[in-house]
């Protein structure tokens, strides 16, 4: 095999070649990238309503524990709690829940009058949510 030869095979291929195979025209490339901003306005606001489905669920749970763990300290000690620490100290409940929507630790703490009480005393009878805004189905998350 010679040196003109080799050139001459290599030319062919190179030559061989058709122009789509050298790279994507700019209609290809915004083709595709149309197709991808469709699939991705479809995608995004599903995943944003199942993540708000999810903090609304855990928010349900997070308060039905807490109402359970005030219900199980007042039947154990006669009295209602004083606040949500008061029930973590006394292990009813593992942690001070977190509110998903808001994203923090605070809780509004509803205090009454503890008919248990021998001696009129108050203590927290309901916890809810200080989140504002409504669920996906119009309630205020305050009112959970």
């Amino acid at each position: 095999m010679d040196i003109g030869s080799r050139n001459k095979n290599s030319r062919g291929i190179t030559a061989g070649r058709s122009r789509s195979q050298r790279g994507f025209s700019l209609l290809e490339l915004m083709i595709t990238m149309f197709i991808l901003i469709i699939l991705l306005s479809v995608a995004v606001p599903t995943y944003q309503r199942s993540v708000q489905h999810a903090r609304e669920t855990v928010l349900k749970e997070n308060l039905w524990q807490m109402r359970r763990a005030i219900d199980q300290y007042s039947a154990d000690k006669g009295k209602l709690p004083k606040s949500i620490d008061e029930l973590v100290e006394a292990k009813y409940l593992r942690e001070k829940p977190v509110d998903p929507v808001a994203d923090k630790f605070e809780w509004n703490e509803i205090q009454g009058e503890d008919t248990n009480s021998p001696d009129a005393e108050s203590g927290m009878k309901d916890v809810k949510s200080m989140a504002d805004g409504q669920d996906s189905e119009g309630v205020e998350f305050s009112k959970y």
